[in-house]
């Protein structure tokens, strides 16, 4: 039986014309979701935490309400030759058992989608299929506590915990901070919307979410960052970059406090969570 592909590889390099090295590179790996033997999208990603990933990924695009609805998951190793790849190309799948009425929906919706790092919207079929209009969240008394300071003090501790990163240098993270900023989870993957699917669903089977705390990630605030974070009730998010014009624009329309461009002693506020009314 195939081994689940590792997150980290290593790799004979050269360096500006000195002798061989051997140099850590992360993992790419083609990553199969399938919902009650239905193929439904596959992604580029790390393949580290693949449970945590299919549940947030589950639950961030609306194929299911609550980890409740998702039964059972189970992740396998696929060879390049079974999966239909190039030779050395190995893949895994990650089977989800879901309710039958989430199972329905997804039917009723289910698209077809090549995902890769770079984008969380690839393969869609029309305007409608981006999913672009999200109901506002509630705004949370404690939300004005997500400050530069408190958005600052998680980042700072973010690098310490990226330990793949910390060997391949070319993995995103995403965490999970409570109102002092102390970072409680991280996720690593080559992907952003992958390492805050990870995370989400770690969130999901602690039962953290919807409890007051904000997340922080490594890369730009894109706008399907702010959708998965709006549609399971985040109500906060700070990323080391800056954000994209439609990133923020999601942001204000769904009431998330975005900050970006988090770099000390810096960080900028574009949406105050407060709604369309209170946007930056």
């Amino acid at each position: 039986m195939n081994a689940i592909p590792l997150p980290l590889s290593r790799h004979t390099v050269h360096v500006m014309g000195d002798d061989a090295c051997q140099d850590t590179l992360a993992a790419e790996v083609p990553v199969s979701l399938v919902f009650n033997g239905i193929a439904h999208a596959v992604m580029m990603a790390t393949p580290q935490d693949l449970e945590a990933f299919a549940l947030g990924f589950a639950l961030s695009e609306g194929i299911v309400d609550d980890a409740r609805d998702c039964f059972d998951i189970e992740v396998q190793a696929l060879s390049a030759c079974r999966a239909g790849l190039p030779d050395e190309v190995d893949a895994t799948q990650v089977e989800l058992r879901i309710s039958a009425r989430s199972f329905e929906r997804l039917k009723g919706r289910r698209r077809h989608m090549a995902g890769r790092t770079g984008c969380g919207v690839c393969g869609v079929e029309s305007f409608a299929g981006l999913d672009l209009d999200i109901e506002p969240l509630a705004t949370p008394d404690w939300i004005e506590r997500v400050d530069a300071r408190t958005v600052l003090h998680a980042l700072d501790a973010l690098p310490a915990r990226q330990l793949l990163n910390a060997e391949a240098g070319a993995i995103h993270a995403a965490g999970w901070a409570t109102l002092d900023g102390r970072l409680v989870d991280v996720m690593e993957d080559v992907g952003r919307h992958n390492a805050l699917d990870k995370l989400l669903g770690t969130l999901a089977v602690s039962g953290q979410l919807g409890q007051p705390g904000f997340v922080v990630m490594t890369s730009r605030g894109s706008h399907e960052l702010v959708r998965k974070c709006a549609r399971l009730g985040v109500a906060a998010l700070s990323t080391v970059s800056a954000p994209t014009a439609m990133g923020v624009r999601m942001a204000q329309r769904a009431g998330v406090r975005l900050w970006g461009l988090c770099r000390a002693p810096r960080a900028v506020l574009y949406a105050t969570g407060r709604g369309a009314a209170g946007a930056a």
